[in-house]
């Protein structure tokens, strides 16, 4: 079941977008994450649709940032363990990158990305708070490819181990809710500003009312194929429905049966 909107913490979807829309403090959280300077934010917008192709899957990015550098961010927040991290952010990667290159452009045009997943589990199992990634040379461990990509994954549960302050505290209030800092005390204070604005509930209210019947118009988009085309088919269609809206593969396992293995080959 949908939280309330007034349980809503940093870490739910909707209220981290909230939070991130904020040009000052997703700056200083893209500082801290990535230890360096960030030049002006000069285009940030939520639950961006990215699209490939017709017959592609597309993705919606959390928050979207570009600076005056042209560099770009996608920062996203993700509180189950689908196990699926790096494969989801070699796709987003490539969505965006094609999203971006104008036909006809060259190469040489593609911006520096970065893809930062905040995740409150830990998704690489070495118990580091952060996990940065680039491509280099198998060869000599040191050379790096400069195609411009990095990749970051956030894991909230080591706060403990975050070595900077900062960093630390705001690792700590997205796990546990406790605001410690400076930074998260303007974070928690936005929030519960947040939380007194009518039109954020009412926007709240309409995006879970408006997944609950999408969710339910595919699950009976599959009884009806069921019917149809036999029970293993609508399981697998109404499976594919419940991956496009979000639900954990736990979930869509348990309201149709399939095998996790079944369920995560669905594309």
């Amino acid at each position: 079941m949908r939280k309330s909107f007034d349980d809503l913490t940093i870490a739910d979807d909707f209220m981290f977008c909230k939070i991130m829309q904020d040009e000052s403090i997703c700056k200083q959280f893209l500082e801290m994450i990535l230890s360096d300077k960030i030049g002006k934010i000069v285009y940030l917008s939520p639950q961006n649709s990215v699209t490939t192709g017709i017959e592609a899957k597309s993705v919606r990015l959390d928050i979207l940032v570009k600076d005056e550098s042209g560099k770009s961010y996608d920062i996203e927040m993700q509180v189950s363990n689908e196990h699926n991290i790096p494969k989801r952010m070699r796709y987003y990667q490539a969505a965006i990158d094609i999203a971006f290159l104008d036909k006809g452009a060259h190469y040489k045009a593609l911006n520096d990305s970065y893809i930062i997943f905040m995740c409150l589990f830990d998704a690489i199992g070495n118990d580091k708070p952060l996990y940065t990634f680039e491509n280099i040379c198998l060869e000599d461990r040191q050379t790096p490819l400069r195609d411009g990509t990095k990749k970051v994954i956030i894991n909230a549960e080591a706060f403990r181990k975050a070595e900077n302050k900062e960093l630390k505290g705001f690792l700590e209030y997205v796990k546990t809710g406790t605001a410690n800092t400076e930074y998260t005390g303007r974070i928690e204070t936005m929030i519960q500003a947040v939380k007194h604005n009518e039109q954020a509930r009412q926007e709240y209210r309409f995006m879970s009312g408006f997944e609950m019947d999408a969710r339910e118009e595919g699950i009976q988009q599959g009884k009806s194929l069921g019917l149809a085309e036999g029970s293993r088919q609508a399981k697998l269609e109404t499976a594919r429905i419940l991956k496009q809206l979000g639900d954990s593969v736990k979930k869509i396992m348990q309201a149709t049966g399939l095998t996790q293995e079944e369920v995560e080959s669905i594309s």
